[in-house]
């Protein structure tokens, strides 16, 4: 039970701040305390200038609402806008640093933004081109602020899904978190038509709806969200070996090349070899590799000197230069 009447009332307040409705009988057990307690403690909160909705029924329930004002004692009007401009920002792309607690914030300030702040941060955001993005698809704010909402709420979401092949279906989940890779963003979810646990690319989901149904979590097989869709992921994906010759010293190369693309070892003084395994696409790969700024010659696998030769004749014709010929 919370005696510390101000402490109980930030956890009131975090609980409203969930884009959901509380009954009161469940705000009093998430508490500790009466169902009085719980009704004063509401009035308390309506004092301070926040804006709490009550329904009527045999148990009533709580909603934190949009009021015509900010809060009093959170963000000023520019400290919300800017807020929320930056979260809506790192949304729409997977960028590194950006994860659930990001979205969740986001899902909690737009919560409570008044129209005329909303209608500011969807102003700047269609004013607003950015330089530099992750390399995932981007992804509407709205559709991970409702994802969010409904993996804090424990609320069933229903939505379309495109597969990787094209194949068009409808999903009904329980969601359970959202992962971000710093390239992508996914979803990790049980599956009611197929009765189990899936992950799905947020990039490929569309129309994502809040059913309003509850639900007692499930148990994760892995015990960690992150680590299911590693599983995933690897099961999904073709392990290869590749090699890579550069004509650079070792320690340059080492210098350069990410940890996950392993570890140059030197063939003399000016070149070295990177032998390593990856389940990573081999397209993107080969542009990583590109992207190194030094000479260097793939030795295998076929699919990505394929893919690293198709790569240089399309950068040959963007430049302005004829087609490559092979001897």
């Amino acid at each position: 039970m919370t005696t510390d009447t101000p402490a109980r009332l930030l956890q009131l307040l975090s609980l409203l701040q969930t884009p959901r409705e509380w009954p009161g009988g469940e705000l009093a057990d998430r508490l500790g305390v009466s169902r009085r307690t719980v009704r004063r403690d509401i009035d308390r909160l309506r004092e301070l200038g926040y804006p709490v909705q009550a329904t009527l029924g045999a148990d009533g329930g709580y909603r934190l609402v949009a009021g015509k004002a900010m809060p009093p004692l959170v963000l000023d009007d520019e400290e919300a806008v800017a807020i929320a401009v930056g979260l809506r920002a790192g949304a729409g792309h997977a960028v590194e640093g950006v994860d659930e607690a990001s979205v969740r914030a986001l899902a909690k300030l737009e919560q409570v933004l008044p129209a005329r702040l909303r209608h500011r941060v969807a102003t700047l955001q269609a004013a607003t081109t950015a330089l530099t993005s992750g390399d995932g698809a981007s992804i509407a704010p709205e559709t991970l602020t409702v994802m969010a909402s409904t993996v804090a709420g424990h609320e069933r979401l229903r939505f379309a899904y495109r597969a990787k092949d094209g194949t068009e279906s409808r999903r009904v989940t329980e969601p359970y978190r959202l992962v971000s890779t710093g390239r992508r963003w996914y979803l990790v979810a049980y599956d009611l038509d197929r009765e189990d646990w899936r992950t799905f690319r947020v990039d490929r989901v569309s129309e994502p709806f809040a059913t309003g149904a509850r639900f007692a979590p499930r148990e994760l097989p892995t015990g960690s969200a992150a680590e299911y869709l590693r599983q995933s992921m690897y099961r999904q994906q073709r392990a290869y070996e590749y090699t890579v010759t550069f004509a650079a010293p070792a320690d340059v190369v080492a210098a350069r090349v990410p940890a996950w693309m392993g570890t140059p070892e030197p063939l003399d003084a000016h070149r070295c070899r990177l032998r390593a395994t990856t389940g990573d696409e081999v397209r993107w790969l080969a542009a990583r590799l590109a992207l190194l700024e030094f000479e260097f010659t793939v030795q295998e696998p076929a699919e990505l000197v394929r893919c690293v030769r198709e790569l240089g004749e399309r950068l040959s014709r963007a430049a302005g230069g004829g087609p490559v010929r092979h001897e």
